[in-house]
């Protein structure tokens, strides 16, 4: 079996979670190995997401692991098999390889929780409020590439607005303020929040500038949660780009400061109320 070059990041959640039962069972790679039956750097081969396995073989390790969480196990199993065909592959090259982790983050997830101060969420963003954005990348972009980018953007919303995975997401009036791409482009994108804040699906709630200070600002957080809450992922950007965080004190942390945020935020129907009176200012 020829490793993986560019493990995905939900390859790399599955392995990353093998190796922490095992880690919590007190064995070591080439004990589990020998148990299994197989060379001993496939378990490192396996844990680093280089290395795909079967649902058979993934419930034979978490036996041997002891591990007693059917939910988990389950959703481990879900993860087994080949390469994710999912629709992003088709940008393979042509966008960023964290744009495709992304995608492959929120297509898998079981609910969506994002908070942002200074950008609308990619998610609800019009064609035109994304190129805008894309347009003040430093260097600049070609125009191929920055249509690219915007194409990828466009098709990630289906994962709200037609696969009707539950969202809820926290907007910073600032956010909302912001006149990306001029005020014609910011009007139909504040049309467009309006639009989506009544999917069934979909909440969002404004943290108002009234509220001050509060956790994690100037942050830029998507939490996704997992089909099992051991497998939840937080996506975060920084300068030198994106960083996936899933250890489960990082996660209760992320957790708890993002209940902290949405109970300092507007309620759905306060929160639809400002974003309506945003829109009639512009």
């Amino acid at each position: 079996m020829a490793p993986r070059q560019q493990p995905t990041i939900r390859q790399r959640r599955f392995g990353a979670e093998l190796r922490r039962l095992r880690m919590a069972a007190k064995m070591s790679a080439p004990a589990v190995a020998d148990l299994l039956g197989t060379d001993r750097t496939v378990i490192s081969n396996v844990e680093a997401g280089r290395f795909g396995i079967s649902e058979e073989r993934l419930r034979r390790l978490t036996s041997i692991y002891r591990c007693g969480d059917s939910g988990l196990v389950d959703a481990l199993a879900a993860m087994t098999g080949g390469r994710n065909k999912g629709w992003w592959g088709e940008y393979r090259g042509k966008v960023p390889p964290d744009f495709l982790d992304i995608s492959e983050l929120e297509a898998s997830a079981a609910r969506l929780r994002t908070m942002q101060t200074a950008h609308l969420p990619g998610l609800f963003q019009t064609e035109d409020h994304a190129r805008a954005l894309f347009n003040l990348t430093d260097p600049p972009l070609s125009r191929l590439d920055v249509e690219l980018r915007v194409a990828h953007r466009l098709a990630r919303q289906d994962v709200v607005a037609k696969d009707a995975v539950p969202y809820v997401g926290l907007i910073h009036e600032a956010a909302l303020r912001m006149l990306v791409g001029g005020r014609d482009v910011a009007k139909r994108q504040i049309d467009h929040l309006l639009e989506a804040s009544e999917w069934e699906n979909v909440t969002l709630l404004v943290i108002p500038f009234s509220v001050g200070e509060f956790p994690m600002m100037g942050e830029s957080v998507l939490y996704a949660e997992g089909r099992s809450r051991a497998l939840d992922t937080v996506h975060m950007d920084s300068p030198a780009g994106a960083f996936f965080v899933d250890s489960p004190e990082s996660l209760t942390v992320f957790r708890r400061k993002l209940d902290v945020i949405e109970r300092m935020a507007l309620p759905a129907a306060g929160s639809r109320d400002l974003i309506r009176s945003i829109g009639r200012e512009m």
